[in-house]
């Protein structure tokens, strides 16, 4: 719990803006008054222990979490090539969510709101196409025909003649709504009326057209609930298929489902609650099987018959159905999904247009008709290269106070001849096609590397992360591989400590159960007689009728699964009333409480030993790095809290 703490408390830290005071000097490195009470503001409602509030204890943590970066640093953990790695993965993708033209997003996320209001059913025809192709002209005369064929002859009837799965593909999409699709793909199926065939189009997959099929308005959210049997079971003569049966029965007979859920439901995460799951909509779960059952129930409190998914048999049932949210509830949601969103090519282009007015840019004349003046036939073969004498540091534009030179722009022309091989076209055509792509590509470029200057909240949040990154990369070599490798060292502690690692006296006992107080007591006088399972099954399970179920199981004894009144020394119990349910237990063995072994008490065992190769290893930093408190400063903190 307390490397989750600081964990939180990494990812909270944030740069300095004013000047004031410093507060604590770690190894020379001064921290100020102002980032630590802005750490600490910030924490101050996630934070639920009392003692963590209180400004020493407080100051401690920070301490510690500053010595632990020190560390990391001087084992230089930031210099390691995978860290590295995933630093500017993150970096990328936060940069994104920033680099983005306020109008054209809200447009997007407007029409996102209103596409995802509906569900479209779709087929399309594909003829594959590289990305980069340019010769385009058969594929999209393929396309055509294709798309004639379907309007004279019918999609199905195309599917079965021009499907070959590799370069022709015709497809039933099913339902979908935004963000399924790749953003060209869904804005002509959402531009298509129901019933008719778009004109060709392209996407980076190749040529298409879409056959819309039906719209229809979004499913929205459903809250459910439902009784699981699942697939694998301890009891090798239970067989799922016809305890969901059984189940299923005792509901045909008016039983209660939330009951049901409870006593015999192998989902507990959810048995508990009577099987109630958390709300999800179409699309969101990774079992289409039960999302369709689920939202097929016409009416609240319905039930499905049960049914096969890969997790196990099912019972499902509905609680309530409510419709898409409204456009100011779901934008922040939204939002975030354009920005991820191959619409963000959109929001780019009106960027570069917002950054144009806001920087000071300079061209020179000269450079289009000098690059003009270098192009040569060579440049559509591919065989280009620049002059010997090429005047490489010339200046080309200046963005701010950033030069971009000829030589740039040169590596960018050697680079884009790839795509005018075999094509002729004018040399100004080219470049100022490419200028203007290179001119784009900096100015973003540019946008992108001076971020952390130009916006304080992009650069809190990028050194919150960099930092707690690299705390969990020093966590992991430092602590947590250390316990979970150091076979001996793991093998003493546990040793040392072991009366920590207890068992709860527990019960293995066979319970029989049953909807009705009177069959419940048949069920007793029969297991006083000695009957088995099996005999009483037969006499009590007749046609249709499922009147008693038999659970066998292990339970500490103070299980709330068990009646509040069962005794564990009783080898047979009376009738007891729990859960909804009336239910005989027969106790096989009563387990006695005792220490665990180390292989039962493992995970426990870790944990504890992790704690204690930590405060050892925190110690050791403390003597190793120094650490100077400006307790006027302190004081001063102090203060300003208690206002």
């Amino acid at each position: 719990m307390k490397f989750l703490f600081l964990f939180l408390l990494a990812m909270q830290l944030s740069l300095a803006q004013d000047k004031d005071q410093v507060l604590l000097t770690v190894d020379g490195e001064s921290i100020m008054t102002s980032e630590f009470l802005r750490v600490y503001n910030k924490n101050l409602d996630l934070v639920k222990d009392e003692s963590q509030k209180d400004i020493d204890s407080y100051l401690k943590l920070f301490t510690e979490y500053q010595l632990k970066l020190k560390e990391a640093k001087r084992l230089k953990l930031n210099e390691d090539p995978k860290y590295q790695r995933e630093f500017l993965s993150y970096k990328k993708q936060l940069t994104k969510n920033y680099l983005s033209e306020n109008k054209v997003t809200e447009a997007l996320v407007e029409e996102a709101y209103n596409r995802n209001s509906y569900d479209i059913n779709a087929s399309h025809v594909l003829v594959r196409l590289d990305e980069s192709a340019r010769d385009t002209t058969n594929a999209y005369n393929k396309i055509s025909s294709l798309r004639e064929r379907v309007l004279n002859e019918g999609y199905e009837a195309v599917k079965a003649d021009a499907h070959d799965g590799a370069t022709i593909f015709v497809e039933d999409l099913g339902y979908f709504s935004a963000f399924k699709m790749v953003y060209d793909f869904e804005t002509v199926a959402y531009n298509t009326p129901v019933g008719e065939v778009s004109e060709p189009f392209r996407t980076q997959f190749g040529y298409h057209v879409v056959k819309v099929n039906d719209k229809r308005q979004s499913r929205g959210t459903i809250t459910a609930a439902h009784i699981m049997v699942g697939l694998n079971q301890k009891d090798s003569l239970l067989i799922p298929e016809d305890r969901i049966n059984e189940i299923y029965k005792k509901l045909a007979q008016g039983e209660n489902f939330e009951a049901l859920a409870k006593q015999f439901s192998d989902d507990k995460s959810s048995a508990k609650n009577g099987g109630k799951l958390s709300p999800f909509k179409s699309g969101q779960l990774s079992s289409i099987k039960f999302e369709d059952e689920a939202f097929g129930l016409a009416e609240d409190g319905n039930y499905s018959e049960p049914f096969k998914t890969e997790y196990g048999w099912h019972i499902v049932k509905r609680i309530s159905l409510e419709r898409i949210k409204s456009f100011e509830e779901l934008k922040p949601t939204i939002e975030a999904r354009v920005k991820r969103d191959s619409r963000s090519k959109l929001i780019n282009q009106a960027m570069v247009k917002e950054l144009m007015g806001r920087y000071s840019i300079t061209y020179n004349e000269e450079a289009k008709s000098y690059f003009e003046s270098l192009i040569t036939n060579e440049y559509f073969s591919r065989s280009w290269r620049l002059p010997v004498e090429f005047n490489k540091d010339e200046i080309i534009f200046t963005i701010n106070k950033r030069d971009f030179t000829y030589n740039e722009f040169g590596r960018h022309m050697m680079s884009a001849q790839r795509n005018y091989a075999n094509k002729t076209k004018p040399a100004s055509e080219v470049i100022e096609k490419e200028f203007n792509s290179f001119f784009e590509s900096s100015i973003l470029k540019y946008r992108e590397d001076n971020l952390e200057m130009e916006n304080i909240e992009f650069a809190n949040i990028l050194k919150e992360y960099r930092d707690g990154l690299l705390l969990f990369d020093l966590m992991e070599k430092e602590i947590w591989n250390k316990a979970s490798k150091d076979t001996l060292g793991l093998e003493t502690f546990y040793e040392k400590n072991k009366t920590k690692y207890q068992w709860q006296e527990r019960v293995d006992f066979m319970m029989a159960s049953s909807a009705s107080k009177e069959i419940a007591a048949k069920v007793l006088k029969m297991m006083k007689r000695g009957k088995s399972q099996e005999e009483i099954e037969k006499a009590l399970n007749k046609d249709k009728t499922q009147n008693v179920i038999f659970t066998k199981d292990v339970y500490n004894t103070d299980d709330n699964r068990l009646p509040l009144e069962f005794d564990p020394n009783e080898e047979l119990s009376g009738v007891y009333s729990h859960n909804e349910g009336f239910h005989v237990i027969k106790v096989n063995e009563i387990l006695p409480a005792g220490i665990k072994t180390l292989k039962e008490a493992k995970g426990m065992v870790i944990n504890d030993y992790q704690t204690e190769i930590e405060t050892n290893w925190v110690n050791a930093l403390y003597d190793r790095f120094s650490i100077e408190v400006n307790e006027e400063a302190l004081n001063a903190v102090k203060q300003l809290i208690k206002k």
